[in-house]
């Protein structure tokens, strides 16, 4: 019982829904009772507590101490040292019956067996119950079944020796009774362990699968921020170097050309600002730019063809069928495409290069194919690579698309792509 009590302190606790209607529930009831058992059970539950914190060898060594007590204080002279030996065989075992039960059960056994040969009836033979019950609440079934059918075998030999007057069925079923109740203790003792214990490993799993969900959606969170940090960025100090270098090329010559470059680089620089506060305001509650400044999308790309050709790369959009119906961050995952196709041709390209932008809206897809004029980088090898065209292939595959960037049959550099709006990526995305 000890054990059982033990096993079920160390579970944790378990919070239902209803727990709050619970604890109010029992306030109401406590007013409507007498207060008096309340304040009785408190020295009861500090009594219990104190009790758990004692080890348990202190809890296996009160019954060896009663029984050797009993047999001391209740044998006479002649048979004492007899009786006292036999009890201490018996019942000293048990103080390390948790560590080794079944060699606990073993000695014990011999002892009683060594005692019905001496045809000696002692108190102390309630320690093969005891070790009965430790073998069924620590070892296995069929350890169980083996010290059951011993324990049985004893107990049919001592009513065989002691039955008093030939009564031999009532003793026989009393014990055999006592034994049967041990065993299955035990054996409710050992499966409710096995069972909080499968609990606490099921709840430790489920806490380290949260955790690593945890960590994964941050890193998902901490990649898409990057993402758009790197494409605003990339794009608008893109556009802004351009501009200026047409300012200070163009500030003796055409000096109204060069303030309305500077003008062009003051309204680019503003936008960058607040798409950058756009992004990163998911990260603050009391941000409010996220909701007063829509998401860019299709409806937008014609301002951006609009910074390219001012920055010095002349874009033609072609838009086909209506964005009505596209999801913004559908809408929003075009934009980013095209404006990051568009800003790489503007790096890597000479002067006198154009590009084409085509949008191609149906019910259940977009195209985007976005193609320059300039020559084809030198390959992959001689210059390092940057994080533009795999940031793309990660947007298209968020709507189970695969984008393909490099050089055209005819000269040039496309980037190409369809998005599966009716594709489970787009929840993710």
């Amino acid at each position: 019982m000890t054990e059982a009590a033990a096993a079920t302190g160390g579970a944790r606790p378990v919070r239902h829904r209803g727990g709050a209607l619970r604890m109010w529930t029992a306030g109401r009831l406590t007013r409507c009772v007498d207060p008096a058992p309340v304040r009785a059970a408190g020295p009861v539950s500090a009594a219990r507590r104190w009790g758990s914190r004692l080890p348990p060898m202190v809890w296996d060594s009160l019954l060896p101490a009663l029984l050797l007590v009993n047999i001391v204080t209740t044998s006479p002279s002649p048979g004492l040292p007899a009786a006292v030996a036999l009890t201490a065989a018996l019942a000293l075992p048990l103080l390390w019956r948790r560590r080794a039960p079944v060699i606990v059960f073993g000695v014990v056994v011999a002892a009683a067996f060594v005692q019905w040969l001496t045809d000696v009836q002692l108190p102390a033979d309630v320690a093969l119950l005891v070790a009965l019950y430790t073998v069924a609440a620590h070892s296995g079934r069929r350890a169980t079944l083996v010290a059951g059918a011993v324990v049985e075998a004893g107990v049919l030999l001592a009513c065989l020796r002691w039955s008093a007057g030939g009564a031999f069925l009532t003793p026989f079923v009393a014990v055999t009774a006592m034994a049967v109740a041990a065993a299955v203790l035990g054996m409710n003792v050992r499966t409710t362990r096995a069972y909080l214990a499968a609990v606490e490993e099921r709840a430790a799993r489920l806490e380290h699968q949260q955790e690593q969900q945890a960590r994964l959606a941050v890193a998902e969170e901490r990649t898409r921020i990057t993402r758009e940090m790197h494409d605003i960025v990339t794009h608008n100090l893109s556009v802004m170097v351009a501009l200026t270098d047409a300012a200070v090329y163009a500030q003796h010559r055409s000096p109204g050309k060069a303030t309305a470059a500077m003008l062009q680089i003051s309204e680019t620089g503003r936008q960058a600002l607040t798409d950058m506060r756009r992004s990163l305001g998911v990260l603050r509650t009391d941000e409010p730019d996220a909701e007063r400044h829509p998401l860019p999308g299709i409806a937008q790309l014609r301002t951006l063809a609009d910074q390219m050709c001012a920055a010095g790369l002349p874009t033609r959009l072609e838009l086909h069928g209506g964005d009505s119906r596209i999801p913004a961050t559908a809408q929003l995952t075009v934009y980013r495409l095209v404006q990051e196709a568009l800003t790489n041709a503007l790096k890597h390209t000479p002067p006198g290069t154009h590009a084409t932008v085509r949008v191609r809206c149906s019910a259940g897809t977009v195209t985007v194919d976005v193609t320059d004029s300039g020559p084809c980088p030198p390959p992959s090898g001689t210059t390092p690579s940057g994080h533009g065209i795999p940031g793309m292939r990660e947007r298209a595959a968020a709507y189970g698309a695969e984008l393909r960037a490099g050089p055209l049959p005819g000269g040039g550099w496309g980037v190409h792509t369809r998005l599966d709006l009716g594709s489970a990526g787009e929840a993710s995305a």
